[in-house]
């Protein structure tokens, strides 16, 4: 059973992981600080919840962005990836952070649906190669649904995903769908536990 957890801290090369450690502490203080929101809310799924955690509120803020930058260029870097992206629009600023971070990669989007007019692509950004390796990144997982519909786009397109990665994991048991959906594994830089500890069980 997949722990994102536990697996970030073993993925990162040796090196540079006290320099990463200190960029996830810097993240998760910026999820508590700005990004929890307490009160009733509907989830995407159409679950409710008594919190919500709008990332996108801490990681487009700089001191969030650039930790953020950090730790995905890191990751894609272990994985090996050659390009970043996920469903829009999640994952906009989680793979501009990476290009922000350093990581030498193609940053692409995936639409909902295609577009009628204009080039009416489903995945858009620089156009991916049958070579790039797609590390999938999302801002906030839950049931792993929009995650998982990127994973299946870029699959359809031919594409090869190396990893998936996400800001927060809300631990509502998407981590095993996510791996299976991808063939790869799943990273989660924070989850629920360390944002929210005291929430209602």
């Amino acid at each position: 059973m997949s722990d994102p957890s536990l697996s970030f801290q073993t993925a990162l090369p040796k090196s540079s992981s006290a320099v990463l450690e200190r960029a996830r502490s810097v993240l998760v203080e910026q999820l508590r600080e700005h990004a929890l929101v307490l009160g009733e809310v509907t989830l995407t799924s159409g679950a409710k919840a008594s919190y919500y955690v709008d990332a996108k509120r801490a990681i487009l803020r700089p001191e969030g962005f650039a930790a953020l930058g950090e730790l995905v260029a890191a990751q894609a870097l272990a994985w090996g990836a050659s390009a970043v992206g996920g469903m829009t629009m999640g994952a906009d600023p989680v793979a501009c952070a990476a290009l922000a971070g350093g990581a030498q990669v193609k940053v692409f989007f995936v639409r909902k649906e295609v577009k009628p007019h204009g080039l009416s692509r489903r995945i858009e950004g620089p156009v991916l190669s049958e070579n790039d390796r797609c590390l999938v990144v999302e801002d906030v997982v839950t049931t792993g649904g929009s995650t998982i519909d990127a994973i299946a786009a870029l699959k359809e397109a031919g594409h090869e995903i190396c990893g998936v990665l996400s800001v927060l994991d809300r631990l509502a048991g998407a981590a095993n769908s996510i791996e299976a959906a991808a063939g790869a594994p799943y990273l989660a830089l924070s989850t629920i536990d360390d944002v929210y500890p005291d929430r209602p069980v």
